[in-house]
């Protein structure tokens, strides 16, 4: 699967979304979907790379990140709530229902932000504090259906990202934005407990890590927010690949394809003026790049009951 590191490849474009801020994308093999957020849009978008076919739906607060539900649902993490989405169908509008309210005593001092589920059937995910706060209010949480959320016992956060797990969901990746570098844990899942916090990788160049998927092989594929590169790291944190995302601010990826046969990034339009949107105006769309067949694997879906 790996090319080396000296080998780097460009990424496609997939989808022309233009997102403000994509974010949050996750590969649906039962359907064939990608589904992926753009958070200050407050949108969630579906696309089906068979046919062709984009659509999205108008949300009543910015969602943070989502997730793929046992039943065909989806959990979606809102700015201040955790709902579920009825499985979408393209033309008709999304019923929700709400789980959770999220951290209500903060109200807009934080939002939801980076997550995804284990492997275990709980979903993981941050929340970003918005005031720049020393030290920073955001938290990393567990929700589950058998009990609701639970804060996990990591430090507060600015920016949560990276949220992902290890191919036997005992080691949980993480980082802050705004540290150079990914961490991870050992995870215990019926506790939601982490011990044992170390780095996993410095990211080079002091580049900002955003979102994460591991792979078939346990490697961890880390979209670099001002890098224009997603990177993908071996299990002892080495660079083992290096791949460039010509438009816009790379902020996760996903690994899909009928055959787990394509890399999947998501990029944001944020941050960049007048003149780099004109030069590069497919800033904020859905980038692709060709992998060896298998080199994914299922996304953990939530357990609703």
């Amino acid at each position: 699967m790996s090319a080396g590191r000296d080998a780097i490849a460009t990424a496609a474009l997939a989808v022309d979304s233009r997102c403000q801020l994509g974010e949050g994308i996750v590969w649906d093999e039962r359907a064939q979907r990608l589904y992926w957020t753009d958070i200050l849009s407050s949108r969630l978008w579906m696309h089906a790379p068979a046919s062709h076919t984009t659509h999205s739906w108008d949300l009543p607060e910015p969602l943070g990140c989502l997730a793929l539900c046992d039943d065909g649902d989806l959990l979606l993490a809102l700015a201040k709530s955790i709902r579920i989405a009825q499985a979408p169908r393209a033309g008709a509008p999304l019923a929700l229902r709400t789980l959770a309210a999220l951290e209500p005593e903060l109200g807009r001092d934080t939002r939801s932000n980076d997550g995804r589920c284990d492997r275990h059937g709980n979903f993981v995910f941050g929340t970003k504090d918005e005031t720049g706060a020393a030290p920073p209010l955001g938290g990393f949480y567990q929700f589950s259906h058998a009990h609701g959320l639970r804060r996990l016992p990591l430090p507060p956060v600015a920016i949560p990202n990276s949220i992902c797990f290890s191919p036997d969901g005992r080691t949980l990746y993480f980082c802050d934005t705004v540290a150079p570098r990914i961490l991870c844990g050992d995870y215990d899942p019926d506790a939601a407990a982490v011990a044992n916090v170390r780095v996993f990788a410095e990211v080079e160049g002091g580049k900002a890590p955003d979102g994460s998927t591991v792979d078939a092989e346990g490697f961890v594929w880390n979209a670099q927010w001002d890098g224009a590169r997603a990177v993908r790291y071996a299990p002892d944190g080495r660079v083992d690949r290096v791949v460039a995302i010509p438009a816009g601010m790379p902020s996760c990826c996903a690994i899909g394809g009928a055959g787990f046969d394509t890399l999947y990034v998501t990029t944001a339009r944020e941050e960049m003026d007048a003149d780099a949107l004109a030069r590069a105006p497919t800033a904020g769309g859905v980038f692709a790049l060709p992998l060896a067949a298998g080199s994914g694997r299922p996304e953990p879906r939530f357990r609703t009951s």
